[in-house]
């Protein structure tokens, strides 16, 4: 499975295909501070960063896939910088 959940993480392993969106939309809606580790993947579809850029949670760790990281970095840097546990609500 691309998505590996555990309580407050979503692990995004390999190639992630728009079928893990409703598991990662769930994810989401259910943690109170949820991080995500894209560290092992090698593609993202459009879906998840679009989740992703909506729910705002921490970004543990960008992608280190070097062509990956270069399209989507730029996009989720600011999340990187959110400190661990703050609302990621209160700003919207």
């Amino acid at each position: 499975m691309p998505l590996v959940f555990t309580e407050t993480e979503a692990r995004f392993e390999d190639v992630c295909t728009v079928e893990d969106a409703l598991p990662l939309l769930e994810f989401l809606k259910n943690s109170d501070a949820p991080q995500v580790d894209l560290s092992a993947c090698t593609y993202l579809h459009t879906a998840l960063l679009q989740l992703l850029l909506s729910a705002r949670p921490r970004i543990a760790a960008p992608p280190a896939d070097p062509s990956l990281a270069r399209w989507v970095e730029p996009l989720l840097n600011p999340l990187r910088l959110r400190p661990e546990g703050e609302d990621r609500r209160s700003d919207k």
